[in-house]
């Protein structure tokens, strides 16, 4: 059995959805941001890094979400997350979540958590302004280029959905208009709709 540490509102729902995709046995244990749990010794005990997700494994523990994502996928082959016979398309379905990871992920975070890079407030504030315009051009090449439809990488579900949902989810928050991102937005619609996300969306929300 696995055990996914989570927060609400943060990238750990992708991971939550993709263990509910794929049938996994799996327990949920909330990490409270707002009494800064994160940093407690207990937590860093299980990731040093004092971040969500991290994911307990018979093995070990991992952390950041493509690669908690990618086992997934690897450990149940019949939930057909991920294309594990083909791979350049694997490949493909990696290099899309390390896009969101990297750049989408980073570009969002500098509207809240500009101390992680410096301790100017002028400087904190200036990263800031410029987030609608990184986390915008970010959806914008997402919208144009790599979004196959209906789903990320075409007709067939896969791992990237998950995690392409729950960044979008923050797009109004950091003032991206979603009228300009409308394949994004029906993306998140129709993944809005699917069991397993509104099944882990309500447990994340429920406390």
């Amino acid at each position: 059995m696995f055990t996914l540490y989570y927060a609400a509102h943060t990238c750990a729902l992708a991971s939550h959805i993709a263990l509910l995709d794929a049938g996994a046995d799996f327990a949920l244990k909330r990490v409270d941001f707002a009494s800064v749990e994160q940093q407690s010794p207990a937590y860093l005990q299980v990731n040093p890094k004092g971040r969500v997700p991290a994911l307990i494994t018979p093995r070990g523990t991992l952390t950041e979400t493509p690669a908690m994502l990618a086992f997934i996928a690897q450990s149940y082959p019949p939930a057909r997350l991920a294309p594990l016979d083909d791979p350049y398309a694997f490949a493909q379905v990696q290099s899309f979540n390390s896009y969101l990871c990297s750049t989408l992920h980073v570009a969002h975070a500098h509207r809240m958590r500009g101390y992680r890079w410096t301790d100017d407030p002028a400087a904190i504030v200036a990263m800031q302004k410029k987030v609608p315009q990184s986390v915008g051009a970010s959806f914008d090449l997402i919208e144009r280029d790599y979004l196959v439809g209906p789903w990320v990488m075409g007709e067939t579900y896969t791992i990237a959905d998950p995690y392409l949902f729950t960044l979008a989810q923050w797009l109004e928050a950091d003032g991206v208009d979603p009228a300009r991102i409308p394949r994004v937005m029906d993306h998140r619609a129709r993944m809005a709709a699917r069991q397993n996300v509104r099944a882990a969306v309500a447990v994340e929300l429920a406390e």
